[in-house]
């Protein structure tokens, strides 16, 4: 197939060049009186029938010549080649406007041949500059685009550091309020559609309980964004994949390289299956004093009984269970009750007291 298509070659360039050279030919033969020779059409025959029965002869080294090609370009790396045919353009286009100066030159041997050498030897240089130094340019260009990385991440944020994602969860919880108003977490404070979406659900609940936590939440983040410490943007990216609002969370902290602001056990152990770095509220209230110790007094409403016998069960705003003991009695009534313990876990805080005595 590669010699039928090499003498296919030189059939077409014997008719070009015939057509070309041919006519001249007959003028120095004087013959181009013949009738018969000035068709141009005899022209393009003769040569392409010329080169046609030469094909013959050498069409088998032409075969040689570039299956050794084929062989040498396979080996080289796709890298190698790509930059090298780039680094040969660039040469070719650095000696087409080098042509140009030589043009001026009134001498027709430096007019033809120095613009055929500065070719050969332009593109060449191109081509070895091209695949030899192709991890340096690479270099450049991934450090352009990491200089234009940060210039955009220094455009969307106002204060350093990673962004930090916060859940529903940490929302009607509130410490995070308090934890932003000292200063300690960097980077804005993301709080996607998905969950603004699930707090005003929560917040339009007909259950009393979840309609105040929800509430609750809301309140918190207006005064988040009223906190001129903290940065709180609302994004609406989201993911129609996905159903589950921890998922969608997972994804947006994949995706954007941020941290996720939780104190929801569950979603803690699944970003840590996802790789995805967590702050947790109540691993960090482990390392600081707690918010109630034993002995304080605190007013509650006792709304349901306990696992254990006479136990009753009272929430604070944020959620917290506090499990009163002898409290099965104060069902439906706010009463005061005294600290006696508090149990702190990743989980989230549990407080256990007893009414207060008289």
């Amino acid at each position: 197939m590669l010699k039928r298509t090499i003498q296919i070659a030189f059939l077409l360039l014997g008719g070009a060049l015939g057509f070309v050279f041919l006519p001249e030919l007959y003028k120095l033969m004087n013959l181009s009186t013949n009738p018969w020779l000035n068709n141009p059409y005899v022209s393009v025959l003769l040569g392409a029938l010329m080169l046609f029965i030469l094909s013959f002869a050498f069409s088998d080294y032409f075969v040689k010549l570039i299956s050794l090609l084929e062989d040498i370009l396979i080996k080289v790396p796709i890298a190698d080649l790509l930059f090298g045919t780039l680094g040969l353009i660039v040469g070719l286009v650095v000696a087409f406007l080098f042509s140009f100066a030589v043009e001026s030159i009134p001498v027709l041997l430096v007019q033809q041949v120095v613009p055929i050498l500065l070719s050969i030897m332009l593109g060449y240089l191109g081509f070895r500059v091209g695949s030899t130094k192709r991890d340096e340019i690479l270099q450049i260009f991934a450090l352009k685009s990491q200089n234009a990385q940060k210039k955009a991440v220094a455009d969307n944020e106002v204060s350093p550091g990673r962004q930090k994602v916060l859940d529903t969860s940490v929302i009607i919880d509130g410490r995070i309020a308090d934890i932003a108003e000292t200063g300690f977490l960097e980077g804005a404070l993301v709080v996607p559609q998905f969950v603004l979406t699930e707090l005003q659900h929560i917040a339009d609940s007909s259950d009393t309980l979840k309609r105040t936590r929800g509430r609750r939440g809301l309140d918190i983040l207006k005064r988040l964004q009223d906190d001129k410490t903290s940065k709180v943007v609302i994004t609406d990216e989201d993911f129609e994949d996905v159903a589950e609002v921890d998922l969608k969370l997972v994804r947006y902290a994949k995706k954007h390289h941020a941290q996720v602001v939780t104190n929801d056990f569950n979603l803690n152990k699944v970003c840590d299956l996802h790789q995805v770095d967590v702050l947790n509220i109540n691993d960090l209230a482990n390392a600081v004093k707690p918010v109630v110790i034993p002995g304080e007094n605190m007013q509650v409403v006792v709304i349901k009984d306990g696992k254990e016998h006479n136990q009753g069960v009272a929430y604070l705003d944020d959620g917290t269970m506090i499990v009163v003991e002898e409290g099965r009695a104060f069902i439906g009534q706010a009463i005061m009750v005294t600290v006696t313990s508090v149990l702190q876990t990743s989980a989230g805080r549990m407080i256990f007291a007893k009414p207060a005595e008289e």
